[in-house]
């Protein structure tokens, strides 16, 4: 099989099956006297299977799993990518809690007068909202949230606003949006204009959405890789 047919087929160029193989995400690929690589069904195979999953998880991830899949190390592979649809599922849930807390304006002022704890610690703001202690420290670095200090211990003490705006913070670097579309979120917010962080929200859950649709036809590629190499160690 040549080269040029299978990059015909996934519509890519023969220089990306070179650089697959010379990233070492495809078996050794034999050369005929001319020169010229001899592919198989199972490097066509292998190329599906690194398009789909490059599309769903990022080429990241692929160049984790496919030397695993090469040396036989199926399960390890398939525990990475479990762990990448964790992830995911994760990343819903937080955008989800963040255009969750984008339209209770008023149960938020009821909860700072009424609940006794009406303050969090960065531990307690960061497990909320996925992400690091570190991350927050950068955002206050940036003067884009600025927690009250406890007096006596020093320790910062974070409002239900703080935490709604780290979320905001959170899905909309996500979303790749530079820090001064960041900071006029932000001050939007302050004065209870909500619209653009609320789109931006929704967004990130349609894109979630669409990446879990990749997943799934990443692994549905990935099924069919296995089943190639099974059949060929059966037919040996």
């Amino acid at each position: 099989m040549k080269g040029n047919e299978i990059a015909k087929k996934l519509n890519i160029s023969t220089s990306a099956l070179k650089h697959y193989e010379a990233w070492g995400l495809v078996p050794k690929v034999e050369r005929a006297e001319n020169g010229y690589r001899i592919y198989t069904q199972e490097h066509e195979a292998y190329f599906q299977c690194i398009r789909a999953l490059n599309t769903g998880f990022g080429m990241n991830l692929v160049k984790k799993v496919m030397p695993l899949i090469i040396k036989g190390e199926n399960i390890t592979a398939l525990w990475i990518i479990n762990k990448a649809q964790v992830d995911l599922q994760e990343e819903k849930l937080t955008a989800e809690r963040t255009v969750e807390m984008l339209g209770l304006n008023e149960f938020i002022q009821i909860e700072e007068k009424r609940n006794q704890k009406n303050t969090f610690t960065i531990g307690e703001v960061a497990k909320k909202a996925n992400v690091s202690a570190s991350a927050i420290r950068h955002w206050e670095k940036e003067n884009l949230i600025n927690p009250i200090r406890n007096k006596e211990s020093g320790f910062r003490m974070y409002s239900y606003s703080d935490l709604r705006k780290v979320l905001v913070i959170r899905i909309v670097q996500k979303a790749v949006y530079s820090l001064d579309i960041v900071r006029k979120i932000l001050s939007e917010i302050d004065t209870n204009n909500l619209s653009q962080a609320k789109k931006i929200a929704q967004n990130s859950l349609k894109y979630i959405d669409n990446t879990l649709v990749e997943h799934i036809r990443g692994i549905a590629s990935l099924h069919h890789l296995l089943n190639v190499i099974q059949k060929k160690t059966t037919d040996k």
